[in-house]
Parts: structure tokens; C-alpha cells; sequence
């Protein structure tokens, strides 16, 4: 379920896409070739699932340049430190293409060209859309009163 509530706006659209997942795993368990864990084999499920719950509702992608856009210092000890629930709040904030490479390259640890091929968009606008959530991210933090530690 944490999986799928980092995707989605709302615990409902977040129970839809476990449900669907959970379906795919049911109907699919005997393609588990028992390579890597099980664990993931279902964690990899609800992600696509989730991803194409995302592509009904138009996800937005912003194409750039990292030439254009600057980066700033981000502290990623401010999220270890912080509750699963707060942070799953901040990250439900971003935009629709920032939340879902956010997780994906943060979170479920992806690279950069796997999330294009997943996302159909290239490399170079998962690392934009990433380096915007960071900057979003800070915003959204200091908006709740969580500064640098």
C-alpha cells in the first residue's frame, strides 16, 4: 500500500491500483521465474500498475535542459529524518511527472534511462523533471516549517 500511496493523489486511487496490481500478481504468479526477490517481483507490479492508473489522468512531463535548470543543494537528510506520513504528504504535492520520477529514481531506485523507456520520455527530461521535484520538494518543506538540518 505505501508503494502505491506514493503514486497516487488519494488512499481510494491508492487501494484501486493495489487491488489491480494484486490481480496482475494472481494471474501472472506462474511467470515468477524465482530471479531476485519475490518482494520485488510484486513491488515492480504495483509501481506499472500505478503508472498506468497515472496515464488516465494525463501525466504531465515539462521538457528542458539541465543546462536551464539550476540546482541547488538538496539535504536528503531531511527525509530520512522525517515520518513516513509527512513525507508521504510533501511528495503527494508535486506535480504529476515530478512525483512519479521522483519516486521512481529516489524511492524505487531506477536509473535515469530506465525511467524514459518506463515513462517514454528521454533521459535528459527524467533527470529535468527530477532535479524540479528537488527544487519543489525544498519549497514544499519550508512551506510545513521543516528548514535544512
Amino acid at each position: 500500500m505505501g508503494v502505491s500511496m506514493r503514486y497516487c493523489n488519494s488512499k481510494m486511487e491508492a487501494e484501486d491500483v493495489l487491488q489491480d496490481a494484486f490481480i496482475k500478481v494472481f494471474n501472472k504468479i506462474k511467470t515468477f521465474k524465482n530471479q531476485g526477490s519475490f518482494e520485488g517481483w510484486i513491488r515492480k507490479i504495483v509501481v506499472f500498475t500505478a503508472l498506468k492508473s497515472n496515464d488516465k489522468r494525463i501525466r504531465k512531463f515539462e521538457p528542458g535542459s539541465l543546462d536551464t535548470t539550476p540546482e541547488q543543494g538538496f539535504d536528503s537528510s531531511i527525509i530520512s529524518n522525517m515520518e513516513a506520513n509527512s513525507l508521504l504528504t510533501v511528495i503527494q504535492e508535486l506535480p504529476e511527472g515530478y512525483k512519479a520520477v521522483f519516486n521512481l529514481y529516489a524511492i524505487e531506485g531506477y536509473s535515469h534511462k530506465e525511467i524514459g523507456e518506463m515513462l517514454e520520455i528521454t533521459d535528459v527530461t527524467s533527470r529535468t523533471q527530477y532535479s524540479r521535484a528537488k527544487q519543489s520538494l525544498m519549497k514544499l518543506l519550508a512551506k510545513y516549517g521543516i528548514q535544512r538540518i
